[in-house]
């Protein structure tokens, strides 16, 4: 019955192998366990990391070859915490993802990397973070480091289907990211960089949750084998779009007293960090564009593909740039 099953493409029917689990060079040979590891790190999620920077950016202080040499290690560190992560995640996920027609194609669903490969691989990298930050930063990296790795391990074990608990999760890890840089380098943490950063993650992650559910609504029937998210079911597009709406108020509204604050008295040339609100509120309201149409992806991806996005990001650096320079 189960052979007659396959053959009529049901859709109990487990999916077909991917080819990378085919060939004895991709799935046993140890080249081809090494690129599985590279691949099941996520590569492309190592963008994110990039907001090792935003603290000290934030106050200034890029300009000395130390601050660059220990921001190039912390962003070293963060990436080797969130790669521990997800190979743990996907030896964790590795049954249930056989059964997807996407995951399924993944090194350690495919059969590329062993499943106890991947554990000991993100276990060994889990705890060597803290440890190295600890001897080459100090202990509130290092602890910073500790709770990302721990939280996250969590949320992969069962906080992703808790309802609210799975965006508040997914958006301080944005907010650790930004606040690393500035815990190893001893820069105290601004009111407002906090809050404007914190919520600004929350909009990019409401939103692409919301652009998701909207995703499955279309194409996706409640429970069918395509649903990628089960607690996107538990979720309504009119709360994700509530939630979004409601972060990108907060994080304009933010950074603008920030602005205001910080610029109030300086005897700069021009008033560049207030200018420097106006690309910022252009940038959220056109991400909100992406959001509204339910194609706020990842968000390294919106900002890559739409260049007006991206050059009113430049001129927001431009602008932020001659404000902490104070030229």
């Amino acid at each position: 019955m189960a052979d007659r099953g396959r053959g009529r493409g049901t859709l109990l029917e487990e999916p077909p192998e991917p080819p990378s689990s085919l060939g004895v060079d991709a799935g046993v040979g140890r080249p081809g366990r090494l690129l599985g590891l590279l691949r099941t790190a996520r590569p492309r999620q190592w963008v994110k990391n990039v907001l090792v920077v935003a603290a000290p950016a934030a106050a200034g202080e890029l300009i000395s070859a130390h601050v660059a040499l220990r921001l190039a290690l912390v962003f070293a560190l963060f990436t080797a915490a969130a790669s521990a992560v997800y190979l743990i995640n996907d030896a964790l996920d590795a049954e249930a993802d056989r059964a997807h027609p996407e995951k399924c194609r993944r090194p350690v669903a495919a059969g590329q990397v062993p499943v106890s490969l991947a554990y000991a691989v993100g276990g060994a990298l889990a705890l060597a973070v803290p440890v190295v930050a600890s001897v080459t930063c100090n202990a509130a990296t290092a602890g910073l480091l500790l709770a990302y790795v721990v939280m996250q391990l969590a949320y992969c074990v069962s906080l992703k289907h808790v309802l609210v608990v799975d965006l508040v999760v997914v958006t301080t890890g944005f907010l650790m990211r930004a606040m690393v840089g500035g815990v190893a380098l001893g820069i105290p943490l601004s009111r407002w960089f906090l809050i404007t950063t914190g919520f600004g993650a929350l909009f990019m992650v409401a939103a692409k949750r919301y652009s998701e559910a909207l995703l499955m609504a279309r194409k996706v029937s409640p429970g069918g084998p395509g649903a990628s998210r089960a607690l996107l079911r538990e979720y309504t597009t009119g709360y994700l779009r509530f939630v979004w709406q409601l972060a990108a108020g907060v994080a304009v509204l933010a950074y603008c007293l920030w602005a205001l604050e910080a610029g109030a008295g300086a005897e700069d040339l021009l008033p560049w960090r207030q200018l420097s609100m106006i690309p910022f509120i252009l940038a959220v309201l056109r991400y909100a564009v992406f959001a509204d149409r339910g194609t706020a992806g990842a968000p390294e991806d919106v900002v890559l593909r739409d260049r007006p996005l991206a050059v009113i990001a430049l001129v927001w650096l431009g602008l932020y740039g001659l404000a902490v320079t104070g030229l």
